[in-house]
C-alpha cells in the first residue's frame, strides 16, 4: 500500500488556471491528463518523484459528473471554491478492500495526450465524500512504466507530508491495517479538525526548497 496521487478540485476560473498557479509554486510544467468519460471529469497532471502525481480536476456539463461519486466529489468542492479534494493510495489487493468496505469497485480510464489508454479500478470515493480525510484506493491495470508519473517524468519535486485534519486511527481502520505509518513513503501531520476534516495542505520538496500548497 503507497500513496499514489493527490487530488486538487479546479477553482473558479477552471482547471487550466489553477493548474498554471501551481506550476509556478512547484516549478513542474503539467500535461493533460484527458477525460473520465465514466466520471464526467477532466484532468492535468503533475508528474513527482517516487511514483507519485499530482491531478487538477475538473467536473464536466456531463451527466456522469452528477450521478458518479468521483464527479459528485469534483463538483462539490469546485463549488465549494476548489482545492484539495482528496488523497489515493494503491493497492495490490482490492478484493481485500472490497470486502471491507462491502461494495464493488468501479472501472475508469482516460486517454492522456501520450495517446495511451489507461485503464484502472477504483474504490472508496463514496467514503471520501462522507468523511473527507480518507483517501480512496487504486488498483493500475498496466503495469508500473505505464503510470502517470512516468510520463514527463520530473523528479525534482517529491511529495513530503500531507496535513490531515481527522483522526489516525480512523485512518487506520479504513486502510485495514495497525501499522504505526501505513503510508511509509510520506508524513501524515495530524490536526483535530475545526469544521470538516479532510486535507488542510500537502508540502512538497522542490529544487528551491520546501513549497507549501
Amino acid at each position: 500500500m503507497k500513496l499514489d496521487h493527490v487530488s486538487y478540485a479546479s477553482e473558479p476560473d477552471g482547471y487550466r488556471a489553477t493548474a498554471e498557479r501551481i506550476a509556478e509554486k512547484l516549478g513542474v510544467v503539467p500535461y493533460d491528463g484527458g477525460v473520465h468519460p465514466r466520471f464526467g471529469t477532466r484532468n492535468l497532471i503533475f508528474p513527482l518523484a517516487n511514483g507519485h502525481y499530482l491531478e487538477v480536476v475538473e467536473a464536466l456539463e456531463h451527466p456522469a459528473a452528477l450521478s458518479t461519486p468521483f464527479g459528485q466529489a469534483v463538483r462539490a468542492r469546485s463549488e465549494l471554491g476548489g482545492g484539495w479534494m482528496g488523497w489515493c493510495v494503491s493497492v495490490e489487493d482490492l478484493a481485500a478492500v472490497e470486502a471491507r468496505l462491502e461494495r464493488k469497485a468501479v472501472d475508469g480510464n482516460r486517454t492522456p495526450e501520450s495517446g495511451l489508454e489507461l485503464k484502472w479500478l477504483q474504490i472508496g470515493v463514496k467514503g471520501l465524500i462522507a468523511d473527507p480525510q480518507l483517501p480512496f484506493f487504486i488498483k493500475w491495470s498496466a503495469d508500473s512504466s505505464q503510470h502517470p508519473s512516468t510520463y514527463k517524468t520530473n523528479e525534482g519535486v517529491a511529495i513530503d507530508t500531507l496535513q490531515i485534519a481527522g483522526d489516525r486511527d480512523r485512518l487506520r481502520d479504513w486502510l485495514g491495517t495497525q501499522d504505526a505509518k501505513p503510508i511509509s513513503e510520506i508524513n501524515i501531520d495530524w490536526s483535530a479538525p475545526h469544521g470538516t476534516p479532510g486535507i488542510m495542505s500537502v508540502s512538497f520538496e522542490t529544487k528551491n526548497g520546501p513549497v507549501i500548497i
